[in-house]
């Protein structure tokens, strides 16, 4: 995705909520949900990420990791990830999620809105 729009949100009780998506998917003609095309779906699946479930944090307040509760991508589901996949740095108001599976790396840059 060339640029991404979406959220990313931390509560104080240790959730968190991930949602990414590309703004050139094209819409689903039919307006029905499940009711796409092969190419809609194929470009509304590529084009988005949700994810959700628990964070942690260390002795210091430090990002320790997080395990994945729910996620459109389904395998993900499940997954408990520390500071050797996923590092988060907050430099100012940005934080840089650095993330790392299967050899792909992926960095995303997330501007502090209040």
């Amino acid at each position: 995705m060339p640029e991404p729009q979406g959220k990313l949100v931390f509560t104080s009780d240790l959730h968190f909520v991930e949602f990414l998506y590309d703004p050139r998917i094209l819409r689903i003609t039919s307006n029905e949900r499940g009711g796409g095309t092969d190419e809609e779906n194929r470009g509304a699946m590529a084009g988005t990420l949700a994810l959700c479930g628990r964070y942690t944090v260390d002795v210091g307040g430090s990002f320790s990791g997080n395990t994945v509760k729910g996620a459109s991508f389904l395998n993900w589901i499940g997954d408990v990830r520390t500071t050797n996949e996923l590092k988060m740095v907050v430099e100012g108001n940005r934080m840089i999620e650095n993330f790392r599976a299967l050899g792909a790396k992926v960095t995303i840059i997330w501007g502090r809105v209040r």
